[in-house]
This record gives structure tokens, sequence and C-alpha cells, in this order.
């Protein structure tokens, strides 16, 4: 990117110097951090139909203008008005008539060069494809019993079992049964079955049992040309535009700013009356493009971080990367999130390459949103695509989670301990019957905290406990990134057979559902979905990304063990004990002979439950494997891909056979 005089200006010598041009006063800074800071909420608009005031925080502007539309898009501004300076850097006009119904834009002067169009960093109500803002009637976008919505009720993080979705990716294919497909309403719709008569939707979610549904990016992006929807044009949505307003290829009209406001709420509410929470994920960590962004268009260069030289810091390996130091980014992300709390009722935030923000604005969110309800979650990526601008002890990067309470990240540890190493699809792991990873997968299986049995120098990626608490790691084994659970499998293990892929899926489950950590399932996969070996499907066709809902039917007893291993969980709370030292105090891990065998007792009643002894064995080889186990009379609770609590059959210790490529849980029964 070139370096404009802009950027020039804002590195000069703070003085107020008048500009010839309009005879306006320009104020210039030596660094960024002494720009002033707008007081009180950051909204750009209020209306009441006798008047409307407008906002803009542009301190380095030397004029503001904005802009009056009858229209979305097209056509040419009614009226223009200039604004006036502020307080703080912040521009103020206001409009003495009813704009119900109008559309507004802003254009900032700086350097004597207008900056081009833009509806402001903070708007709430777009026009198709989001280039203007929209001024529309809010009560009109709440769904009938909106204000009795309760998000469902929840004790601790270490209950969560969420599930990743794109929302086309769910609904989309022809054999969902869906009528709204790739819509916010699809969602909404119960009923809907496959071919074979099994739910499909929201009901099949109820089925499953999972707790949170986790959204691919919903907010506002660019790379979907909202006039264009007939061509089915396919993006997972990290290019944002607009923060604070509901994509509109995902609603039934993107021409009508209302409309997806409510379907976004009617979706949110649907979830919530069946008992499913919401989590957004955000991607504040970039925009999609720099010079043309709402950020750059309004206070050039502040919103992204620069290396010494000046050019554009690329943490987020998407062109630029935000500076969430910045009192003023830090402040807009905090209300992003608060807002999509208050006005969406949203449940809980995952934060896309969460190591480019800094350490202290992610905890200025934690503390933000315990105010409103600490049962909402945050958690993210700990990592960045790049080094970003800023110390790395500073940024929240997974090794720095242990200043972060109350927020999670993914551990990668689990992930490539059972998979192998993400960028080498080709090369397996546990699962693949590699010997190396078990270490890693016992880390994943502590939740990432300090255990006395698990040796840090043997784990990938880490060389020390990362996590204070199990509720900080999320275990999955795959996300929309990357190869999905099958085809990692295959791509690793090109001679398994259809058996010993399904043997090998449930396993892979199991270890993640029960782990200590916040279990995390991507969509699809309790049918053994594929996306035919793309690992990075983010434009890739509905051929490619939909769920093809006939796999319930093909693949039933996948779905079968999916669901009794979320009831398993659900039902036991020794698996979801969520502090680190009843952990240490109840989970032992059991000596085994070999290695792609990895076994564990939770003993005592942990977390109060009502098996006084659980055993939990994983074994990832072709061959059955011998495992000493305490002496006891047990109940088979999981054997051989088959899962029910109430038993499959009893055994007794002191030695048990845990089949091949198989799970293995037994409960003591006490005599």
């Amino acid at each position: 990117m070139k370096i404009g005089n802009n950027y020039l200006a804002i590195l000069g010598v703070t003085t107020v110097t008048t500009v010839m041009s309009c005879s306006s006063t320009k104020k210039e800074y030596t660094s960024f951090e002494l720009y002033p800071v707008r007081m009180g909420s950051l909204t750009e608009m209020e209306y009441t139909p006798l008047a409307t005031k407008f906002f803009l925080w542009s301190p380095t502007a030397e004029e503001v203008r904005l802009m009056l539309y009858d229209a979305g898009e097209g056509g040419h501004a009614y009226e223009t008005v200039k604004m006036e300076l502020g307080e703080n850097g912040t521009w103020m006009t206001s409009v003495d008539k009813d704009l119900l119904g109008k559309y507004y834009a802003f254009n900032v002067k700086i350097n004597d060069k207008w900056q081009g169009d833009t509806p402001g960093i903070n708007a709430h109500a777009v026009g198709v494809n989001g280039k203007r803002a929209a001024i529309i009637d809010w009560k009109t976008t709440n769904p009938e019993g909106w204000e009795s919505d309760r998000r469902p009720s929840l004790k601790s993080p270490a209950d969560m079992i969420i599930y990743e979705m794109h929302h086309r990716d769910f609904s989309v294919d022809s054999t969902s049964g869906i009528k709204n497909k790739g819509k916010y309403l699809a969602l909404t719709e119960h009923g809907t079955v496959n071919s074979g008569n099994q739910s499909t939707g929201i009901d099949h979610l109820v089925e499953l049992g999972v707790t949170h549904v986790h959204l691919l990016p919903s907010s506002d992006y660019a790379s979907i040309d909202e006039t264009k929807l007939d061509e089915n044009h396919y993006n997972w949505g990290y290019d944002p535009v607009n923060y604070n307003v509901p994509d509109g290829s995902y609603s039934t009209d993107p021409y009508q700013p209302a409309v997806r406001v409510k379907e976004f709420k009617q979706m949110v509410q649907a979830l919530h009356r069946a008992g499913i929470r919401v989590i957004m994920d955000v991607v504040y960590n970039h925009t999609f493009n720099t010079l043309e962004s709402n950020f750059e268009r309004t206070v050039p260069g502040y919103f992204y971080r620069q290396k010494e030289d000046g050019t554009l810091a690329n943490g987020s390996g998407c062109g630029n990367e935000t500076a969430s130091e910045r009192p003023m980014m830090r402040k807009f992300m905090i209300e992003s999130v608060l807002y999509w709390i208050k006005e969406y009722h949203i449940d809980g935030f995952r934060f896309d390459l969460m190591g480019v923000h800094d350490i202290e604005t992610m905890n200025e969110i934690r503390k933000a949103v315990n105010k409103v309800d600490p049962t909402i979650c945050i958690y993210g990526e700990g990592w960045a695509a790049e080094a970003p601008q800023y110390p790395a002890d500073s940024l929240a990067m997974k090794g720095n989670i242990s200043h972060m309470p109350g927020i999670a990240v993914f551990s990668d540890e689990l992930r490539d301990g059972l998979c192998g190493p993400v960028w080498e699809k080709d090369k397996g792991a546990f699962l693949a019957g590699v010997p190396g990873g078990e270490m890693s997968v016992k880390f994943g299986i502590v939740g990432a905290i300090k255990h006395p049995q698990v040796r840090c120098d043997s784990v990938n990626y880490s060389q020390k406990p990362w996590a204070e608490q199990p509720t900080q790691m999320v275990s999955y084994v795959s996300c929309h990134d990357g190869l999905c659970l099958v085809d990692r499998l295959k791509a690793s293990m090109p001679g398994a057979t259809p058996e010993q892929l399904v043997r090998l899926d449930k396993l892979a489950q199991t270890v993640v559902l029960t782990s200590q950590g916040i279990p995390f399932i991507y969509a699809g996969e309790e049918v053994m979905r594929d996306k035919q070996g793309i690992d990075n499907s983010y434009k890739s066709p509905d051929a490619i990304n939909a769920i093809d809902w006939r796999r319930k039917t093909t693949n039933g007893d996948i779905f079968t063990y999916y669901k009794r291993l979320i009831d398993l969980r659900k039902s036991h709370p020794a698996f979801r004990m969520g502090n680190a030292e009843m952990v240490r105090k109840h989970l032992e891990f059991l000596s085994v002979e070999g290695q792609n065998l990895i076994a564990f007792r939770l003993k005592e009643r942990a977390n109060g439950d009502s098996w006084e002894d659980i055993i939990v064995a994983f074994n990832s080889r072709t061959t059955p494997a011998r495992l000493e186990i305490p002496v006891g009379k047990y109940t088979v609770v999981c054997k051989d891909g088959v899962i029910d609590v109430r038993g499959l059959g009893t055994q007794t210790g002191p030695e048990v056979i845990v089949p091949g490529q198989s799970a293995l849980i037994l409960s003591l029964i006490h005599i």
C-alpha cells in the first residue's frame, strides 16, 4: 500500500493550523495516542420524527459532509449538509425533518481530498451491499414476544457443547427439507425432514443435544453481491464491512434494511426457545480492504497498525491488522459486542485471530460483558496469521491466556495430536496409529492445565500449560478451516476402509467430548460430512460446502453415537469439572503398555458424579489392546462404537480388552 499525504500529516507536529481551503480548522498529531477520544456512546445517528442528529468522529478532518438519499443504492444525494466540528474530534449536525426511510452517508475531507462515501464506522442498518446507512423504525424489527426472549440457562462454561455452522452450509441443500434455504429463517423452521423422514434444521440440533450454535460471520461482509443472490455466490464471511449490521445475503430481502434485522432476531428467538444459545463469529482483527474501508475513510491510519516504515502491518494475513490498543478502536469493539448482546440477544462471541488483539482490550471486553451476564461466552483463535505489530507478551495469544480469565482459546495441541499437523494433511498422528501424539492428547484431555502426569516437553506447540482453568480450552478435531474430520482421516490414511473411517470418526469425537475443556463440533461431522478434500473452502460452491442431509439416513449409526456421546457428557458431571484443582484431584491417567493407547480414570465421584469411578480408554491401534484397571465390577457404557448410558453389559477388572480403533468407557458398580 502506498502511504499518502494523510499519513504524513497525522505523524507531524502537534499544532493547530489554519487550512486555507474553506477556512476550516485542522489538527495534526505527533502520534495516534494523542488523538482525542469521543466521550459517551459512538452513536452516529439519533432519529426522532421531528429531527435526526448525526455525529462522526474524525479528528483530522478539514470538512465533513452528510449526504441524504432516497434509496440504498444508485442515484444522487437529494441533500448535502455541512457538519460542524464539536468536542473531541466529533462532527455534528441536525436535520429538522422526518427522515424515516431515508439513507445517508458521510464524506470526510483531509488534506484537500475527499475520502469517499462511508456509512460511518457504526451503522446499525444499511441498504443493499452496505454502502449507505439507513434510518428505520426499530420497533418494527422486534418479532412478537421479543421482549420476553431469554437466553437458555447455563450453570458453567464446562456445560457448553458448541456446534459451528455456516448459514448456507446448514440448510441450502435440496435434501434439507427447509424452505428458507441459506437464510436466517432456516433456523426458525420446525418439522423439516430429509427424504428418510429424519429431522433436519433446528429440530436436528435439538435432537443432537448441543447447547450452543456458533454462527460463522453473520455481520455485513463484502464478498457477496447482494444484488445478485440468484448467482449463488459463496463465502465464509471473514471480510467485514459493517460490523454492527446483519449480512443481507442471509435475509429474504437485502434491499429492505429492516428485514435482515428482524429475521436475525427471529432466528435467535427460535434457537432460544429450542434451548440453544447463539454465538457470533466476530472479525474485528481486519477489514476487507483498507483504503476503501469505513475506518480509513473516516480517520485515515488510526484504526490500523503500521510498521516502522509506515506500511501496513498484516497480522491478519488479509492486508491489514486493526489497532485494538488504541482507545477508539478498543471503545468500538466493546460497544459493538455490547450492541449485539443488547439488540440481538447474542449469547457469546468467537474472536477470529484473537491473537492480533491486545490482552487489555480482551479483558475490558470480558469485564463489560460480565456486567450484563457472566454466562455469555468469549473464546477465540489464540494465534495470528503473521506476527502482529505489537509486543508479543501483550497480545491475546494462546500462551498468554492465563492473563485473560473467562476467555478461552482453541487447542491445536489436541487437534493435531489426534489428526496430525494441520499444514501437512497427508501426515497423521494418534488416530492414524502414528506414535508420538499421546502426550498432546493427554494435554487436551486435562484442559491444557498443569497436571502432574502431563509432560509438557512432549506436547506439540506448547512447552508449558497455558490454561489456568480447563474452561479456557476449546477441544476440537476440525472446524470450517482446514480439512473436516472425514477428509482429514482419508488424507492421512488413504488405505482406510469405510468401516475404519467410521470407527476413527467415533473415536476422535469421544476424545473431544470426554475431555475437560469446552467441546466443539463442526456442523455435519455427526453425519460424516465431507468437503471432497478441499481444505480452504471459503469460496467453494455449495457442491463442496453444503451438508447433504441424506447422510443422516445413510450414517444414522454415527449420528446416534454422537447424540449418545453428548448425552453421556451432559448426564455425568465428571466429564465437565471446570475446575483445575478438581481435575488434578480426580483425573488420573492409567499405565499402559506400548503406544497409541491412552487411558484415564475419573475417580471418587468426580464433581459429584453418580458414578463412583469412570474408566475411559482410547485405542487407535488396529488390534485390540490389553489394559490393567483397578479391581472391581464395571458397567460397560461404550464399547466397539456403541454407547448406552444404561449399560451394554458388565466387565470385571483387573484386566480388560479395548477393541481396536475405538473407545472403551466403564463405570464402577458400587457394591
